[in-house]
């Protein structure tokens, strides 16, 4: 193999490692914004529970249910 065709392969070997572990870092990103979607949904569905439980808790004392 010439002198040149070892340094083009050795370029695009070099090209396609880096290609690799920016795709690597993009996909790791990825997982990580949607566990962090996942996780802020958790918190909100549980908000939301908490006042659909306030609520209903309000409407039993107002309707004397609780006494």
């Amino acid at each position: 193999m010439s002198s040149n065709s070892q340094n083009i392969s050795f370029q695009a070997g070099q090209a396609k490692g880096q290609t690799q572990e920016k795709a690597s870092n993009l996909m790791d990103k990825a997982g990580n914004a949607a566990q962090a979607c996942k996780e802020s949904l958790q918190e909100t569905g549980q908000q939301i529970k908490e006042k659909a439980q306030g609520a209903t808790e309000s409407v039993k004392n107002a309707t004397g249910i609780n006494k």
